[in-house]
């Protein structure tokens, strides 16, 4: 097969994979997550219900389609952190980009879809894996980083750490937007929850997992 039949190919499969979520988050926002089959996305989609499944193998992750985004943020940004840039200077700075941006992998999904989040127990437990998860990536890259030992609870500690402050400022997004307030005012207010987040840090780590130049 040749490199342009496997781009095609590719394509395809990411057409497939976009039309399928797309019906589906129609359907969650208009009728609620728990009340929709993935019959009812295939149908949707004119798709056979396997190829639903074959996508995504959990009906949670065709509401939550950026896990694999969102699980690699925080380690993805550490290894791609600037020479002499720590990993908590490298965070900070990715965050606050993140929200200037309304990023929706940091919580800015538009009030109807943090509602259909909190309103499903399913979805707020998978939400919640996927926190865990980051967490558990971001300390097997701060263990790379650091050349850390097997058995250094470091790369860890600093995971909880780092991991904790971005659950809080997420879940502290999701909050103001289920109060209605606007992108732009949740951008502000988490502009200055992040210096104080951040800085609480600072003496802790602030010089941890420096990138050499």
């Amino acid at each position: 097969m040749s490199t342009a039949d496997l781009g095609l190919r590719a394509r395809k499969k990411q057409q497939t994979r976009d039309n399928i979520s797309h019906h589906a988050t129609l359907l969650f926002l208009e009728h609620g997550f728990d009340k929709v089959t993935i019959a009812d996305v295939a149908a949707a989609a004119q798709v056979a219900k396997m190829t639903v499944t074959n996508y995504f193998p959990r009906k949670e992750d065709l509401a939550l389609d950026l896990h694999e985004v969102f699980v690699d943020q925080l380690a993805r940004v550490v290894r791609e952190r600037e020479s002499g840039e720590s990993a908590l200077a490298a965070l900070r700075r990715a965050y606050l980009a993140a929200v200037a941006g309304h990023d929706p992998v940091v919580g800015f999904s538009g009030p109807e879809f943090a509602r259909m989040i909190t309103d499903s127990p399913a979805l707020v437990t998978r939400l919640r894996e996927f926190h865990d998860e980051r967490e558990r990536a971001l300390a097997v890259t701060l263990a790379a980083e650091t050349d850390s030992a097997a058995g250094d609870i470091a790369p860890r500690v600093v995971a909880a750490l780092l991991g904790g402050v971005h659950r809080v400022l997420f879940d502290e997004t999701a909050r103001r937007t289920l109060a209605g307030r606007s992108n732009d005012e949740i951008a502000t207010a988490l502009t200055e929850y992040i210096g104080t987040a951040f800085d609480t840090l600072e003496q802790a780590i602030g010089d941890y997992a420096i990138r050499g130049g």
